[in-house]
């Protein structure tokens, strides 16, 4: 198992894994595996990546961090107990660090709403 982390530079390397079916693919089947956190941020990543008011160059990153999100064999695979998705959650809040600023009130509802549905619950993870 290797310690090295994806760095922000790094995530654009993953582009090609992305598409809107794998990404609800992998929501869907890993919705409680992998803990609120990190679907709560990709989903919000997802929003981001939809509004057309985002510039390109962060859909672009997005789209990198949503590719490693998806790709079954990453850093630290998947299926090793509670440390599995470390690594997606640390590429996903590398991103969403950097696309902060485009995140909306109006992105943060539909995001909140679609969590909230896929969970069946009221609470959502902070990310900050």
């Amino acid at each position: 198992m290797s310690n090295k982390q994806i760095e922000p530079k790094d995530i654009e390397l993953y582009q090609k894994h992305y598409s809107d079916d794998d990404f609800w693919s992998k929501v869907g089947r890993v919705l409680k595996k992998a803990g609120g956190k990190v679907i709560y941020c990709a989903i919000l990543l997802y929003c981001v990546l939809k509004s057309p008011s985002v510039p390109e160059k962060y859909k672009l990153m997005i789209i990198g961090a949503l590719g490693y999100f998806i790709l079954p064999v990453d850093l630290i695979p998947d299926f090793i107990p509670v440390t599995g998705y470390a690594d997606d959650l640390s590429a996903l809040i590398a991103c969403y660090k950097m696309v902060k600023a485009n995140v909306t009130p109006e992105i943060e509802a539909e995001a909140k709403r679609i969590y909230k549905d896929l969970f069946e619950c009221d609470d959502v993870p902070l990310l900050d």
